[in-house]
């Protein structure tokens, strides 16, 4: 079934009934006419699957795509055209461009914590660039992956866009198959395997991971609205997000403050029983919330605030948190924030700098110099300073990791550009050769050396 699919795909991609700009804007139109119409429905199975409030799953599913398609299709034309570049002096006269021209098949996996926004983003940006696409929904957020299914057949030929559904078996079947081009969002462990099945066709692969995304706080900022900006970064979406803060170093001399105001914070935004709160969202499934419930400190596992059977953990602050402690060995990607003290910042440059590469890295700060400190000494893929997550709703912006949080970047006209081959064009015409060096080659270079050194050497 798979192979067959892809067959049909390939066919329809060979037509070249895919690649007229016009037809691709035209697609990208209808799929934001039936997200609008649908967005209730949209709604409906986030709140299914992950207990999203509306207006989260609004902002950061609905018109985060909305968004994607409508800034897409105000420069598609731009980004379709042929560049025209310089040529060099070697093959003067000619004309040289960059054409960018769509790889084929492509192959969209997508995860489970923004199941609509995460396939819809990538897959925007794949037919914008003219590339039939596969996509396979994550099965762990099934109310969305099988709406998703249903409006991608109501807005696109199967033979241009299709969906799978299913686990493991069937993400194993897809990638056994050759595919022009692989995006993949998820974890770390599976981006391995991913990786390896595209290693056999030699199919790039961008690879959109996550990590523990560090937030370094100095003590001179406006503290109210710093500890806003990281609770509401940290606790939306349970959080279960992959740029979340994962962790907050807060200078000693407002630590306490910071900690106080954090909790207090926690409560105003979702008041003192959080399971009640049509604000917090929910746990994905149970083995997720088994999985965070262990790394809760025992403390607060007997203080309640947890139900395993409602998926629900309470957004949790845990204080005079060390280095080594079990919260700081792996991507917590739950509602836990630890939240450790510092009196050196160039100490706690060089911790984080030790550890793997992260999505995202924040810092509140007022002071230009240790912004700058922080940009130079810690590398990720992505930095927003004053404020988390809201540098990948920029679509001006990439959006990538590296190293160990991911390879590749997407939204916007870099989207495009991924899902685009860059293709090398040049023209010549046949009146005359400026550098016509042929053999046999006699004295040709001693002629020429003093040429090429006065053009190209210092």
């Amino acid at each position: 079934m798979i192979h067959s699919a892809l067959e049909a795909q390939r066919q329809i991609f060979a037509s070249g009934a895919t690649r007229d700009v016009a037809g691709r804007k035209a697609r990208l139109r209808r799929l934001a006419e039936i997200i609008r119409a649908w967005d209730e429905r949209i709604l409906g199975a986030l709140k299914e699957d992950l207990g999203k409030p509306r207006i989260e799953a609004y902002l950061s599913e609905v018109h985060f795509v909305l968004d994607e398609i409508g800034y897409t299709l105000k420069r598609l034309d731009r980004w379709a055209r042929p560049r025209r570049v310089r040529s060099n002096v070697f093959n003067w006269p000619a004309r040289c461009e960059i054409r960018s021209e769509p790889y084929g098949v492509v192959l969209i996996l997508g995860p489970w914590n923004y199941p609509f926004q995460l396939v819809m983003a990538p897959l925007i940006s794949a037919v914008a660039a003219g590339n039939c696409v596969v996509t396979k929904p994550s099965e762990q957020a099934p109310a969305t992956a099988a709406l998703m299914r249903e409006l991608l057949s109501e807005c696109f030929d199967p033979h241009q866009v299709t969906t799978f559904m299913g686990g493991v078996e069937i993400a194993q079947g897809l990638l056994e198959e050759r595919f022009d081009y692989v995006f993949y969002t998820g974890t770390g462990a599976v981006a391995r395997k991913v990786m390896s099945a595209c290693a056999r066709h030699l199919t790039p692969v961008t690879l959109e991971l996550g990590g523990k995304c560090p937030c370094i706080v100095d003590h001179r900022i406006n503290l109210g609205r710093a500890v806003r900006r990281i609770a509401r970064g940290k606790f939306m979406n349970a959080g279960q997000t992959c740029v979340a803060p994962d962790y907050v170093c807060v200078h000693e001399s407002i630590y306490e403050e910071f900690v106080s105001r954090m909790q207090a914070t926690v409560g105003r935004f979702y008041g003192p029983e959080p399971g009640q709160s049509p604000d917090y969202g929910r746990i994905v499934n149970e083995r997720h919330f088994d999985r965070l419930f262990e790394l809760l400190p025992e403390r607060q596992r007997r203080e309640g605030g947890h139900d395993r059977a409602a998926r629900f953990i309470a957004p949790t602050v845990v204080r005079d948190v060390g280095w080594n402690d079990r919260l700081m060995e792996e991507e917590i990607f739950g509602p836990i924030l630890p939240i450790l003290p510092y009196s050196d910042l160039g100490s706690v440059l060089v911790e984080i700098s030790q550890r793997p590469k992260p999505l995202a890295c924040y810092a509140f700060s007022e002071s230009v110099a240790v912004q700058e400190r922080v940009l130079e000494s810690i590398a990720s893929g992505g930095v927003c300073i004053n404020d988390t997550v809201m540098h990948i709703t920029a679509l001006n912006l990439p959006f990538g990791g590296v190293g160990e949080s991911g390879m590749g970047r997407y939204r916007g006209r870099f989207g495009f550009d991924t899902f685009s081959h860059s293709r090398s064009v040049m023209r010549k015409g046949f009146r005359f050769d400026l550098f016509n060096v042929c053999p046999p080659y006699g004295s040709t270079l001693e002629r020429i050396k003093p040429f090429l050194r006065r053009r190209f050497w210092p």
